[in-house]
């Protein structure tokens, strides 16, 4: 039975974790506010283009984050399967007369079946290994797409038609925009409900030690390439809607490096092992991108920028900002004690207790 020291403390655990409870959810709907108002407070086109930018970066960085966040592999090489979901989707729109939508969903299909042999492959290995494979992979699908020029339209790129021709610019960049942010919306819950699942547990007993999971019984095998899977069939639905809204694809930017590593950045930024890190990450890295590109231009100032973000990230804040957060609330919140207050008259009550049950 608690005395009266302990019910107060409890008392102030949960309340403290009730606020913090409030507190979430309170953002969690501002920021959902803010992302859905957002389209309708301006008609500014270079506003709306850049706010379907940002949500294609969220959208690819919580993409990666299936598979680095919950195993702990980082894949600087994820722009293979954006490029691919992208040429994908122009090549059957282009090519094969495949309705847009519907061409979108093959061409993520079909990358989740080219990840599967590449998972095999490429989750042999950990660590540098898996990184350089992961690059090395993107390098060749770089190679290959400039190369078959007929299919792809090579260095020249391909360019696609307007899903929906009778949209003006400004409404075309506001469609999209809430395209990207039901897309982006369907990840989130699909990523909570792993997060909380047995599979789940799993891929983050991989995450914290995979030789210790395996050896207690977890498939880390199996659980790794279904994340990797998981992974790339995202990143690939991200590729193709960029494909459908831009319109215009170059090998060079489709499969870049740089596309991966922005993604791994956003992550880090925001905290891979959290729900929303990904897109406070795209939310922070995005916009500093192109606030940059539109100060400096051409200068690949940006890049400067990017790296010297990515530094501060891991010296200062390895685990991200959403865990630094978190922590600054625990350090400050109500704390649990592993000394049981109790005061002088609840001891000797106890003492007295204990006195009278001895026979």
């Amino acid at each position: 039975m608690r005395n009266a020291s302990e019910t107060l403390e409890l008392e102030r655990a949960l309340t403290g974790a009730r606020w913090l409870t409030a507190a979430r959810v309170i953002a969690l709907l501002a920021l959902a506010a803010v992302l859905v108002v957002f389209p309708q407070t301006t008609k500014v086109g270079y506003l709306l283009s850049t706010g379907v930018v940002i949500l294609n970066y969220a959208v690819t960085a919580t993409g990666w984050n299936f598979m680095g966040g919950f195993t702990g592999y980082i894949s600087l090489g994820h722009a293979a399967y954006f490029g691919l979901g992208a040429y994908g989707t122009g090549i059957l729109v282009v090519k094969a007369g495949v309705s847009p939508f519907l061409a979108l969903a093959l061409a993520a299909l079909i990358v989740a079946v080219i990840a599967v042999p590449i998972g095999i492959a490429a989750l042999r290995v950990r660590g540098a290994s898996f990184v350089i494979v992961t690059i090395a992979f993107v390098l060749i699908l770089l190679l290959m797409f400039q190369s078959m020029g007929s299919i792809t339209g090579g260095s020249g790129g391909l360019s696609l038609p307007r899903p929906f021709p009778d949209l003006i610019r400004t409404d075309h960049h506001r469609t999209f925009y809430y395209i990207y942010l039901g897309l982006l919306a369907v990840m989130l819950l699909a990523w909570w409900a792993i997060d909380r699942s047995r599979f789940g547990m799993g891929l983050k007993a991989v995450r914290e030690d995979e030789d210790k999971a395996r050896s207690l019984g977890v498939p880390t095998t199996g659980a790794k390439l279904v994340a990797f899977i998981l992974s790339a069939f995202f990143t690939g639905l991200g590729g193709g809607l960029y494909a459908l809204w831009f319109g215009d694809l170059d090998p060079v930017f489709q499969f870049s490096i740089m596309m991966g590593a922005y993604m791994v950045l956003m992550s880090l930024l925001g905290g891979v092992r959290s729900l929303f890190g990904p897109l406070l990450g795209a939310l922070v890295v995005g916009i500093a991108i192109e606030f940059f590109k539109a100060q400096y231009g051409d200068t690949q100032f940006h890049l400067v920028a990017t790296g010297l973000l990515l530094a501060v990230v891991v010296l200062f804040m390895p685990e991200g900002v959403i865990p630094a957060v978190k922590g600054l609330f625990a350090r400050f919140g109500p704390q649990a004690s592993s000394i049981r207050e109790i005061s002088a008259a609840d001891l000797a009550a106890e003492r007295d207790a204990e006195e009278a049950s001895k026979p």
